[in-house]
């Protein structure tokens, strides 16, 4: 039986960056869990180069808990590694590499448990346990949508849900959603001396920059909830892009913008603001070309995970496990509000910290994965039967 550090250092190997195929790491998997006589079932993508894993441990007819984590990782280029991001590399008890944290390391946890977890859901009353990885979280939670719709009408669909996040292993039982959102500026080239022929996009692009900006800096004075770190809404505009050359009076101009509101807040429809801001510059930039426009698209969203007393049954049996008092608020967001959304009850709890994501020397500690597993096998054991 491969250990979790020996399964970890194999996803790690698997450059599963987002919008790329997942389906060798998929294939992994599935002929590792055929090795214990489990079979999975996958759920493309539309264009069949990724693909959802779900499979179940124990009676196939009846809901149980569902260990759930995503396969995609966020790209390395640019970032100062000190090692390759695709080798797991062993420092001073931590385990280097991109996605040890963020998730392959809970992954690693569940899959090196499904030996434990084959024993522990034999018998005729059993309660199974579900295994769900999917594809291109990073990017919007885009995958896991297409498993879920399956989920939802399937009479033996899980009856919790634990999200592998990386929480420290602290159960969090809410975080905020987030919607992502494009704005194009069109305005009309000119020579930069004729200026006044043009209309300048990344001008206009600006003020609605500003306009955001502006916005974010009132919310961070305004309703508070300090549950979540930061405390506040937020937004930020990540990429901006535009003009040609300075001499020309620029005919484009995009940038992508987010937004990260407070649950039960109205902050959500700050784009519908900025809409209205756009409208109104319009008449002013048609006066001299009457193709200028301003559209808004959205890119990506899900939404926020409630703690709402659907979690109670669930939340208690996990904080129990670990010996937590209280539950923790995430300001990053996660799958859960998706299944929440499809009447599954789910928290996030798994090794590692949010803090090592996506950036250069990612990595986990071995203790977290050592924690991680004893969690698993005592919620499996004791917990999941009441469930």
């Amino acid at each position: 039986m491969p250990t979790a550090t020996e399964l970890l250092s194999t996803l790690v190997a698997f450059p599963t960056l987002s919008r790329e195929s997942n389906l060798p790491l998929i294939d992994f998997v599935e002929s590792y869990l055929a090795d214990y006589a489990i079979s999975a079932r996958r759920v493309y993508s539309a264009d069949g180069g990724r693909a959802n894993l779900y499979a179940t441990i124990g009676p196939a007819d009846r809901g149980g808990i569902c260990l759930s984590g995503h396969s995609d990782v966020v790209p390395v280029a640019g970032q100062p590694w000190h090692s390759d991001p695709f080798i797991l590399t062993r420092r001073d008890g931590r385990f280097y590499g991109r996605g040890s944290a963020d998730m392959k390391g809970y992954l690693a946890c569940v899959l090196a448990m499904v030996p434990h977890f084959i024993k522990a859901t034999r018998g005729v009353d059993a309660t199974p346990v579900h295994i769900a990885i999917s594809y291109d979280e990073e990017i919007g939670c885009v995958g896991v949508r297409g498993l879920l719709a399956q989920l939802a009408d399937d009479g033996a669909r899980p009856t919790g849900c634990i999200i592998g996040e990386p929480t420290l292993m602290r159960v969090a039982t809410a975080h905020k959603g987030k919607s992502a959102w494009r704005c194009s500026v069109q305005g009309q080239a000119a020579h930069s001396s004729q200026n006044h022929l043009g209309v300048n996009a990344i001008d206009y692009a600006a003020e609605l920059v500003l306009f955001l900006s502006r916005r974010g800096r009132e919310w961070r004075s305004g309703e508070l909830d300090y549950r979540y770190e930061p405390p506040w809404s937020t937004v930020q505009v990540g990429t901006i892009r535009g003009g040609s050359a300075v001499n020309v009076v620029p005919d484009s101009c995009e940038f992508d913008f987010e937004i990260r509101p407070l649950p039960h807040s109205d902050h959500h429809l700050l784009a519908d603001d900025l809409g209205r801001v756009a409208r109104a510059m319009l008449p002013d930039m048609r006066q001299v070309a009457a193709g200028a426009d301003i559209l808004l698209r959205p890119l990506a969203e899900y939404p926020g995970l409630r703690d709402d007393g659907t979690l109670d049954a669930l939340k208690y049996r996990c904080a129990h496990a670990l010996g937590q008092e209280g539950y923790d608020s995430l300001a990053f967001g996660t799958e859960a509000g998706l299944f929440q959304k499809v009447g599954i009850p789910t928290v996030v709890c798994g090794p590692g910290s949010i803090a090592q994501a996506h950036k250069a020397d990612e990595y986990i500690e071995e203790a977290q994965l050592e924690l991680c597993q004893r969690f698993l096998a005592q919620v499996v054991d004791n917990q999941v039967r009441r469930l």
